[in-house]
């Protein structure tokens, strides 16, 4: 990987400063989606737990950016098998999760050298695509990254 000035691979020491810049996430989002009116918190044990176990897996890249007293940024990578075809020659999607900036550290570069660092690490897994689902104040980022609209419509649904 490229030399990524101030981004480095998550640790164990990192867990409770994700759960942090996770929960801010959902609330710059906002909207029933994000903070559904019945959130009790338990989301954030179940986070700290999934978070420790994915440090250590193949399929998953955390890094961050240390700020003064704690995380700066944060994001996440993964690379999902599907079967491959004409338009996915190996199958191979990666998938940017959750990229935040505290606000005390906003407009200094670190969710860009974070997702500059995400996308060397995707393409040493030869992710034939990499996807995303951008904020609007972080679409123009991801489009000079060279992001654009993707060819399926989004939909979802919750059990």
């Amino acid at each position: 990987m490229r030399d990524h000035t101030g981004v480095r691979q998550a640790t164990d020491g990192d867990i409770a400063e994700l759960v942090r810049l996770r929960a801010l996430l959902f609330e710059d989002l906002g909207g029933a989606f994000f903070n559904p009116a019945s959130e009790d918190g338990d989301w954030r044990e179940t986070l700290a737990v999934v978070l420790r176990e994915q440090l250590t897996a193949d399929s998953v890249q955390i890094l961050v950016v240390d700020g003064d007293d704690g995380l700066a940024a944060c994001a996440i990578g993964t690379v999902e098998q599907r079967l491959p075809g004409p338009h996915l020659r190996n199958g191979r999607i990666g998938h940017v999760i959750g990229v935040v900036t505290d606000p005390a550290h906003r407009r200094r570069g670190h969710s860009r050298a974070i997702m500059r660092a995400l996308l060397d690490w995707f393409r040493e897994r030869q992710a034939a695509r990499v996807d995303l689902y951008a904020s609007t104040d972080g679409e123009p980022l991801y489009r000079a990254l060279g992001f654009d609209e993707h060819p399926d419509p989004a939909l979802c649904r919750r059990p």
